[in-house]
């Protein structure tokens, strides 16, 4: 059965703009079924998880694009980077709207040459696992998530009543499409397996790193310090490898999409404020698997389940920007003097900060970070608080409560 991404229609309309399209986002989340679904009748399917297409592709580029002319989909663009240039010179020889479209699951030497090669002539889209929209088949067209009014009540209307136990289990599960649409019912033994590929395959044979088993450890690091402020030398210090080390196996976290580093918002006035990223896992079911919670129930009642709702509630953030092809200015915003707001976007030379509460009665005392923000000189006028609420309810003149369900 095919779920319906939220990603659908804009990527056919840049289809008809660019004459190349880049899909990227973590292994197993979707991208080549998408792209098969959308695909007309007339373009041909390749992927270079084949060996022998891939030998070819990187051997002889002009000769494989001989063979594969396009409309063409090439799938795991990233083992044959070689095809990029030779893409280039056949869209300069004919420049046609979507005559190719291309996948790949990471970034590390890929982006490089797509950025030298097809400058002018890709758009780049990001995609994630699945959105809680999409799990549950709520699929409409909406803007960005902001925290105003005309932004909001779409997502409550077509939204859902999320309650710990359902939300948790969501939280639990990830977004991955396999687990989502009950294709593998044994999470533990995919995540398990997912874990493994992305070890032996994007790791140690991509960004060739030597030491899988450290980086094994590393990675379970990570997962237990979602929601937190990254300390590389505690990163380092626990998985036993140098700062210098952890600092590129983060890159490499990054890169291929498990790991999203928020920055803090700052400007050059500021001096009492802190300046290092906060690290968000950005799938919640392989963050809890890592981190050993073994069901819904007891990850929800753990030491972790502020973090992982956090965790959520961003990711969900990402994807409602990402499946519109827009980057969102996303930050946090902590200071010397303890203060703290978990999520500020900016747009417009506006700020729309955030508080994320894993509670179900909201106050007015969540809001009260929000005055530190004031320094900046910005217009503020709609703050939001994240939370269990059933409904949505105006805490101040310019806060609203919002039930996590309108995501």
């Amino acid at each position: 059965m095919y779920f319906t991404r939220s990603i659908e229609d804009v990527w056919l309309e840049a289809s008809e703009q660019f004459p190349a399209m880049l899909l990227t986002g973590p292994r197993q989340v979707g991208k080549t079924t998408l792209l098969e679904h959308l695909c007309a009748s007339g373009r041909r399917y390749v992927t270079l998880d084949d060996y022998s297409l891939r030998s070819i592709a990187r051997q002889d580029p002009a000769l494989f694009l001989q063979q594969f002319p396009p409309p063409l989909l090439i799938d795991e663009i990233q083992y044959a980077p070689e095809l990029l240039p030779q893409i280039k010179i056949s869209i300069d020889r004919c420049r046609r709207p979507g005559d190719f479209w291309l996948t790949g699951s990471q970034q590390f030497h890929m982006m490089q040459g797509v950025t030298e090669s097809l400058a002018g002539r890709v758009a780049v889209v990001n995609m994630l696992g699945f959105s809680a929209r999409e799990k549950e088949k709520r699929t409409v067209r909406l803007e960005p998530f902001l925290p105003t009014h005309d932004r909001v009540k779409p997502r409550i209307e077509s939204g859902r009543t999320a309650d710990l136990r359902s939300l948790y289990a969501d939280i639990w599960t990830g977004s991955f499409p396999a687990l989502c649409t009950g294709e593998v019912h044994n999470r533990s033994l995919f995540c398990s397996s997912y874990i493994q590929t992305y070890l032996q395959r994007d790791v140690r044979d991509l960004a060739h790193v030597g030491d899988i088993e450290k980086f094994s450890v590393f990675l379970k690091a990570c997962a237990a310090r979602t929601g937190q402020m990254l300390n590389l030398s505690d990163l380092a210090r626990d998985t036993s490898v140098s700062v210098t080390t952890a600092k590129n196996w983060l890159s490499i976290l990054v890169a291929s999409f498990q790991v999203y580093l928020l920055q803090p918002y700052h400007n050059n006035i500021t001096k009492r404020l802190y300046k290092t990223p906060k690290l968000y896992f950005l799938d919640t079911g392989l963050c809890s698997h890592l981190t050993g919670w073994t069901s819904p129930e007891t990850l929800a009642s753990g030491a972790m389940a502020g973090a992982v709702f956090e965790t959520y509630v961003v990711a969900e953030i990402l994807k409602s920007w990402w499946s519109r092809m827009q980057v969102p200015n996303i930050f946090y915003y902590r200071d010397k003097d303890g203060r703290e707001i978990d999520l500020i976007i900016e747009q417009n030379d506006r700020l729309y900060p955030l508080e994320i509460k894993k509670g179900a009665s909201p106050s007015r005392d969540w809001t009260r970070q929000f005055s530190a923000l004031e320094r900046f000189g910005k217009e503020m006028n709609d703050c939001g608080v994240v939370c269990l609420c059933s409904e949505m309810l105006q805490l101040t003149e310019t806060c609203r409560a919002l039930p996590v369900g309108m995501l």
